[in-house]
């Protein structure tokens, strides 16, 4: 469960072992959304006077398209988590990488902090493997199944130097 009761936080820390569903309302329709969902584990502790620290990992795999060839590629994603919540009438309240909670609530919903991170180390362009040979400008096949029949392409702009080359010969 994503969702903390703070109370409980005042004696001791407690351990997160949760997933946020693909599915789940936290999610925009534009996000890099996982394909099943993202596994969170971790520590959340009280830091101090109306501040909550949580140390943890994110894990899952999202699906992407392969910048070169354009076939589907799912990519698995983890990292280390470091957040820090504030509550907003607290002296964090002006800072960009603390995450505010309303003063009087009395849970936390770690949803949106694990949105945020996700979102952060998702990999905006991906390649299929390392060779691949990606699609023919011309006639667009798929180079890795094979040789298309189109002339290879010359750029003009190397002429000049293709003929000083020739000349040296």
């Amino acid at each position: 469960m994503l969702s903390i009761d703070l109370r409980i936080l005042d004696a001791h820390a407690t351990r997160i072992d949760a997933e946020l569903a693909a599915d789940d309302a936290v999610w925009l329709e534009t996000d890099a959304r996982p394909v099943i969902g993202v596994h969170v584990t971790g520590r959340l502790s009280r830091a101090g006077t109306e501040r909550y620290y949580f140390s943890g990992r994110i894990e899952g795999t999202t699906q992407n398209t392969c910048r070169r060839c354009l076939i589907d590629v799912e990519v698995p994603v983890a990292d280390d988590v470091h957040v820090l919540f504030a509550e907003t009438d607290g002296e964090e309240s002006d800072e960009s990488d603390v995450y505010l909670i309303d003063a009087h609530e009395h849970s936390l919903d770690l949803r949106p902090a694990i949105r945020e991170q996700w979102l952060l180390v998702v990999p905006s362009l991906v390649v299929c493997r390392e060779d691949c040979k990606g699609l023919c400008p011309t006639c667009g096949a798929d180079l890795n199944l094979g040789a298309c029949s189109c002339a290879p392409m010359q750029d003009p702009r190397w002429n000049v130097l293709r003929s000083l080359d020739e000349s040296a010969r």
